[in-house]
């Protein structure tokens, strides 16, 4: 076996797209990490000031970024924005043998500069590694978080917990027809984000 690959399938229920993406997430401390996730959103709410960024009557514009986690260990991101409500286009990787692709709508609230944020849509997924098909899934996204508007100015920092539900998979193995995984995934991103 190649050292830099992993099965399609491992023992512990864990169910993978193709060599690198594991869509599922690790029981252990799963509460641990959901509450150091809240108490970091309520945290940032609790720093409201009013601010630039997404909001009533802000307009349209463009947001430009880079992203931690989530869809990718690292992503490209550009956020087109209409008021409270904007469509986010990702293009990331886990490991550079892999392409994540995500679009989501999302709604801000409020009119601070830390606002609370919502959204829903699709991230395809796929991998690759020598002779074999590539991998793919499509999952559907739903981000939770806060967007935080550093001192007012066009530069914004933010926290998300993304809830992911497999939709549809085609494995590297064609030999691999396990069911696919359906349960809930929750992946954190952090993000960094300029507006034009």
């Amino acid at each position: 076996m190649d050292p830099w690959t992993r099965p399609a399938y491992t023992p512990a229920g864990r169910r993978l797209v193709g060599p690198g993406i594991d869509l599922s997430f690790p029981s252990i401390g799963r509460r641990n990490h959901v509450k150091s996730a809240v108490t970091a959103i309520v945290f940032l709410l609790a720093a409201t000031t009013p601010g630039l960024g997404q909001g009533p009557d802000v307009g349209d514009g463009v947001r430009i970024g880079v992203s931690f986690g989530g869809i990718s260990t690292i992503a490209l991101n550009v956020e087109l924005f209409r008021d409270s409500r904007s469509l986010d286009l990702s293009v990331g990787t886990w490991s550079f043998r892999d392409l994540s692709v995500s679009a989501v709508a999302k709604q801000y609230f409020g009119a601070s500069s830390a606002k609370p944020v919502v959204g829903a849509g699709l991230w395809v997924a796929s991998s690759w590694a020598g002779d074999e098909r590539p991998g793919v899934a499509v999952v559907l996204r739903a981000p939770v978080g806060v967007d935080w508007a550093v001192d007012g100015s066009r530069h914004s920092l933010g926290a998300f917990l993304n809830v992911n539900r497999g939709l549809w998979v085609r494995r590297s193995d064609r030999e691999d027809d396990l069911p696919m995984n359906r349960r809930l995934v929750p992946l954190p991103e952090l993000y960094y984000r300029f507006q034009n």
